[in-house]
């Protein structure tokens, strides 16, 4: 039987009672390890992370905790080369799609580090200026931020078992507040070696950082109403959060992303073979590849102007067509396996929904696997949807409405600028649009008019196509997170982030103790 992974609780390492839920390779089929929660006493482990981890971590200063983060930066780097095995085997992903994932998550530790040794030898935070309530100056009001006496729950989703720790967890514990991370179970193997591996070294206060692998089940009803809670992953289990007793009752703050339909436009004025053009066709197509199209920031709907609608479906399926699929241990592979077959009927089902209202302009059930057995491995080969009816009222409802999680777009064309802000809008809320164009006045003017929709609007014209970041990559300095479908919530946005994880209050008094407040060292 294959090893049962231990879940860190209450200061110490203790596997579950049951027999466990297996992790699998989703390209070989081999089972790899168990996790299970079940036995553990999770009001326990709650009150020790409030307790023991939050009292230690608010005696810190964001300096000193900001050095922690970079000692266990550090340890995660020494054992990177193992983090990308785990990768490998339990999520089949190439060399290049693990390192969006681990590297990712390592350079998001790293950037908190500096931005919290920046913040200096401080406990709390100023809001903005003092305020006279009078005429008099003598008595103000001065906005703080305080850490909150609770715990952070993290519920993460599948896709980044790396990076959606530590995105989460870094401006949590800078803000001096203790995490509980409960992994998706399916991926749960890399995140809890990373805190293996952090916990063992040592570094930080006990109760500071704890994970629960396998059920989620309990855990909600251990929030309090200091804790916060975190969630990625559907709209499903979204609204079962939020309509959780912690959080209808106890008021715990709880911050959403869920489903995100993101979309890629091609401004007018455009040529086939343009640079702007090609830049779209590039960016799409990575964006369907990586990671096998299993990222909430994937591209999934694609906006063109009419005339160009061929052009650019030749230029996509010429290019997806050169994507090697399969076993990612094959260095000629460029697109791995979905994460397991589960998700793999989900795209099956996915596309077959999508269908009834688009073609398809490029097969990925035409990609050969490489060194994988069809019958065993979650592959699936890229796959370019289209429809010339774009409009949602007009039969292409369907596009606007359905997020396949996994390697497909769908191409649109659109009549003119105010058309094709519409069909944007259809998708109701998303974490990141991205726009293409040469015409700088058009690209600001379209990014304004989609901000307010959209966590992200990332913009990319010629003289920026070989600096741009990427539409799907999650940059630490940069809000994560978006409206209406997206979940309605925000992370990363630099120290935007540690808000989250802070209390605001007005402390109204005299101008001498709150020149106390400005200088920390006299608190």
């Amino acid at each position: 039987m294959t090893e049962l992974l231990s879940n860190y609780l209450v200061g110490r390492w203790q596997a579950g009672t049951g027999a466990g839920t297996a992790l699998f390779d989703p390209v070989l089929g081999t089972e790899l390890v168990r996790v299970d929660a079940t036995g553990l006493d999770l009001a326990a482990g709650f009150d020790f992370a409030r307790e023991q981890g939050g009292t230690a971590l608010r005696a810190l200063t964001y300096r000193e905790r900001a050095a922690l983060l970079s000692a266990a930066l550090k340890v995660l780097q020494a054992n990177r080369d193992a983090y990308y095995e785990i990768a490998t085997a339990n999520s089949g992903t190439v060399k290049n799609d693990s390192a969006v994932d681990i590297d990712g998550g390592l350079f998001t530790l790293g950037t908190y580090a500096r931005m919290g040794d920046a913040l200096g030898e401080r406990r709390f935070m100023l809001d903005g200026d003092m305020a006279r309530l009078g005429k008099d100056p003598l008595f103000q009001s001065q906005h703080v931020l305080t850490s909150t006496h609770g715990v952070a729950l993290f519920i993460n989703a599948f896709n980044f078992p790396a990076w959606g720790l530590w995105e989460k967890a870094a401006p949590a514990l800078l803000s001096g507040v203790p995490v509980i991370i409960k992994p998706a179970t399916a991926t749960a193997w890399l995140t809890q070696r990373m805190v293996r591996d952090v916990v063992e070294a040592g570094i930080f206060p006990p109760g500071a950082l704890s994970v629960v692998c396998g059920s989620s089940a309990g855990l909600m009803d251990q929030l309090q109403p200091f804790d916060v809670v975190s969630f990625t992953g559907s709209a499903e289990t979204a609204a079962v959060i939020r309509s959780h007793p912690a959080v209808v009752q106890r008021s715990v703050r709880v911050n959403i992303e869920a489903d995100s339909l993101n979309s890629a436009l091609l401004l007018p004025g455009e040529a086939a073979g343009s640079p702007a053009f090609e830049l779209l066709v590039k960016e799409v197509a990575r964006e369907m590849t990586v990671k096998s199209g299993q990222k909430c920031t994937a591209i999934r709907r694609v906006f063109v102007p009419e005339a160009l609608y061929t052009s650019v479906a030749e230029a996509l399926s010429a290019r997806l067509a050169k994507t090697t699929v399969g076993n990612p241990r094959n260095d000629t592979v460029r697109m791995g396996a979905l994460v397991s077959r589960s998700q793999l009927a989900a795209v099956r089902d996915g596309l077959a929904h999508l269908t009834a209202q688009a073609e398809i302009l490029h097969d990925g059930s035409r990609h050969a696997l490489v060194d994988a057995d069809a019958a065993l491995a979650c592959c699936v080969g890229p796959t370019l949807l289209g429809t010339r009816d774009a409009s949602g009222s007009d039969g292409a409802d369907r596009i606007h409405d359905t997020e396949v999680f996994g390697p497909v777009a769908t191409l649109l064309p659109y009549r003119d600028t105010a058309h094709a802000l519409a069909l944007v809008r259809r998708g109701q809320g998303s974490l990141v649009t991205s726009l293409y164009g040469s015409d700088a006045a058009a690209l600001a003017s379209a990014a304004l008019e989609l901000a307010d929709s959209h966590g992200r609007v990332h913009v990319i014209s010629p003289d920026v196509g070989a600096l741009q970041t990427g539409h799907g990559n999650v940059m630490p300095q940069s809000l994560h997170g978006g409206p209406g479908r997206a979940g309605g919530g925000e992370e990363l946005g630099g120290l935007r982030a540690l808000n989250f994880y802070h209390r605001r209050s007005a402390v109204q008094a005299s101008t001498d103790v709150l020149a106390h407040l400005r200088t920390p060292s006299a608190v």
